[in-house]
């Protein structure tokens, strides 16, 4: 009798998600000595996940991750069926009953509220819907942004505030050979916006920028990076951060942002100021936003721990549009267990548990398993560790499976409009030649309906 992972009997493995944890997931699986069969599902018919719909159009090397996942993507054993939303097009009963085992590689899709009064007006944003607005992505592809107000607030200190205050601080030149959504860029070279304020609620030591993406708003043609100079001023314990092994991130950013306090001004058409020990408490306005209210604060803890705590005194500050970045939650999925206040799936690295006990054949990896944190290579590792578990507890699988067949027999009966690699590479293909003619990497489809008329 042949064990589960050999070559009469493959380990059929599904995995929901198709970003960066999700592929990690499959190329550790492949470098095993056993022999294994991926499905991976995504809801788009486009994979890639948030390398496609969340890097930003001005940072195309970062993309080139890409090719290490075409490369997953040809393996043998390897089948990608996109347009599939499980939960929906198929169930978690569906996938136990025709895997071995499922990944959840899905991240974590919807932004973290501020809980603030007036955070519903018009004119207040999540960063979320604005990145998939210019990104393209066809969940956001409807929305507006009025961009005729004079004066935009970022609320959070980390790299997807600096992708969305960037975004908004370049011209339209400085963009439009990017692989931006159309869409956006016309709406973009229209702006009125000529002031971005990204508010930090502890100091400059804490900041959460990576260092390059930093130093980038210092090269922009139109526009100044402003910080005050007496904000740098620095207590003991953040002193202590930077003067630490752990803080050499932090020293980079706070060598730049003393670089942006330094300079003297151009005449420029835009300011992007960096301010920080401020945090929101109420965002004002009668029928639309018309302003912040701020409170200062001040920091108290020991070093790498300490806590914005509010001094008692308040600033106004003036803005017609907001985008809030202050992290991200998982969105649940019927029938998995799920942290409403961690926003993941609970596991054990990476075994998925309910009520404490771990539920067999299921894992999770990524976002939806470690929460919003880290960069693209940063899933590699925390996938590595799920497919451990995973490849651990193959003596306790047994059974057969019928993989991909039994689930797109599923899908052929409930008529999904299923979308499997072939297809995205036509999408792909069609993209990149209505690139050429504007010098751009490519123009993406933004809605869902013009990308499945191209594999017809």
């Amino acid at each position: 009798m042949n064990s589960i992972g050999s070559e009469n009997k493959p380990l059929e493995v599904a995995i929901i998600g198709s970003g960066p944890s999700g592929y990690y997931a499959a190329q550790s699986l492949f470098g095993s000595e056993k022999k294994i069969n991926i499905t991976m599902f995504d809801r788009l018919p486009t994979p890639y996940g948030l390398v496609r719909g969340g890097v930003a159009p001005d940072h195309q090397k970062i993309k080139n991750v890409i090719r290490v996942y075409e490369k997953i993507s040809i393996s043998p054993g390897f089948q990608f069926i996109g347009n599939v939303l499980v939960g929906k097009d198929i169930s978690i009963d569906d996938l136990r009953n025709n895997f071995h085992a499922t990944i959840f590689a899905c991240g974590a899709e919807t932004d973290r509220k501020l809980g603030i009064p007036g955070e519903d007006l018009q004119g207040s944003h999540t960063a979320t819907a604005f990145v998939g607005w210019y990104n393209g992505h066809p969940d956001y592809r409807d929305l507006s942004f009025d961009l005729d107000q004079e004066i935009a607030v970022v609320v959070g200190q980390g790299n997807v505030a600096a992708d969305v205050s960037r975004i908004l601080s370049k011209t339209a030149d400085e963009l439009k050979q990017t692989d931006i959504a159309d869409h956006a860029l016309q709406q973009l070279a229209e702006s009125k916006i000529k002031e971005i304020h990204v508010i930090g609620r502890r100091g400059p030591v804490q900041a959460k920028f990576t260092p390059e993406e930093l130093k980038e708003f210092g090269e922009l043609e139109d526009c100044n990076p402003v910080v005050d100079s007496s904000t740098l001023q620095l207590n003991e314990a953040s002193q202590k951060e930077l003067e630490s092994p752990e803080g050499r991130t932090n020293v980079k950013n706070f060598e730049v942002f003393k670089d942006f306090a330094n300079r003297d001004l151009t005449k420029k058409n835009r300011s992007c100021f960096f301010r920080f020990l401020e945090g929101p408490i109420e965002l004002m306005g009668t029928e639309r936003l018309e302003g912040i209210l701020l409170a200062k604060n001040s920091l108290s803890g020991d070093p790498f721990k300490q806590r914005a705590e509010k001094t008692g005194e308040t600033v106004e500050q003036k803005c017609g549009i907001l985008f809030r970045s202050i992290g991200y939650n998982g969105i649940p999925i019927e029938g998995v267990p799920f942290d409403e206040k961690e926003g993941i799936f609970p596991n054990d690295k990476g075994r998925l548990l309910d009520n404490g006990s771990v539920v067999n054949g299921v894992y999770v990896t990524g976002w939806i398993k470690r929460g919003p944190s880290g960069i693209i290579g940063t899933n590699k590792p925390d996938s590595v560790e799920t497919v451990n578990c995973l490849l651990e507890d193959i003596e306790k699988i047994d059974g057969e499976k019928s993989g991909n067949s039994g689930i797109m027999k599923i899908l052929s009966e409930k008529q999904t409009r299923a979308v499997n690699y072939d297809g995205w590479k036509k999408i792909d293909e069609a993209e990149v030649k209505r690139g050429e003619p504007k010098g751009k990497p490519r123009e993406k489809f933004t809605r869902i309906e013009e990308m499945l008329d191209i594999i017809k």
